[in-house]
């Protein structure tokens, strides 16, 4: 058969971490099927997951972009205070030849988060709403799933909560709104995470692409 005229197999699902091969069942809404190999779950439907995952997504967008804005936390030492933002943390370092690493750090603890949130967005309204997806919503979707490792929100408020303990000897430190606010985003990046079942996604945009 020429290769270029083979269809894909709906038939059959493939682990992502192990690469074992199984026949497709469809579990019912409530169960799940699991790799056999390494008990990765492969399908998790859950009953109104799309629009609990849009709302997740919309609610973490809000809290990243408030982050940004309110004070992250307050040091106050020798009678002089500084309040700090997010950025401002993310970008202590931008002078020089730091400015890389800064940068770099501003992109995985927020800019990388959001747009991960946007691009799930973009995605998700229109399957839930039972229409066309969006045009280019199969790479953005793609796109999501290849920078979800580096979204690094997570790791940022273990960071700052280690620092926190170290420094809480030597300073007043008093967390700010934005502290809150990660803290919470950081929640829901799990809850979103737990609530999508990826399979679900791409056989709704493939079967509604006709890809």
């Amino acid at each position: 058969m020429n290769q270029s005229t083979a269809t894909p197999r709906t038939d059959l699902i493939v682990c992502p971490h192990c690469d074992a091969t199984f026949a497709l069942q469809r579990p019912e809404k409530g169960e799940r099927a699991v790799c056999r190999r390494c008990d990765t779950v492969l399908i998790e439907p859950r009953h109104k997951a799309g629009k609990q995952i849009i709302a997740v997504s919309l609610a973490g967008v809000i809290l990243i972009v408030a982050a940004t804005v309110f004070p992250f936390l307050t040091i106050h030492t020798s009678g002089v205070g500084n309040s700090v933002s997010i950025l401002d943390a993310a970008l202590a370092f931008s002078d020089g030849p730091l400015i890389v690493l800064s940068l770099l750090t501003a992109a995985l603890i927020v800019f990388l988060p959001l747009t991960r949130l946007l691009l799930s967005l973009y995605v998700l309204i229109p399957v839930v709403l039972d229409r066309p997806p969006a045009p280019g919503a199969l790479r953005a979707f793609r796109l999501a799933e290849a920078i979800r490792p580096w979204s690094m929100a997570e790791i940022f408020a273990i960071g700052c909560a280690v620092a926190l303990v170290k420094i809480s000897d030597l300073a007043q430190v008093t967390m700010g709104p934005a502290f809150w606010m990660f803290s919470v985003l950081v929640v829901l990046v799990v809850v979103q995470d737990s609530f999508m079942c990826r399979w679900s996604v791409w056989n709704s945009l493939g079967s509604q692409t006709g890809s």
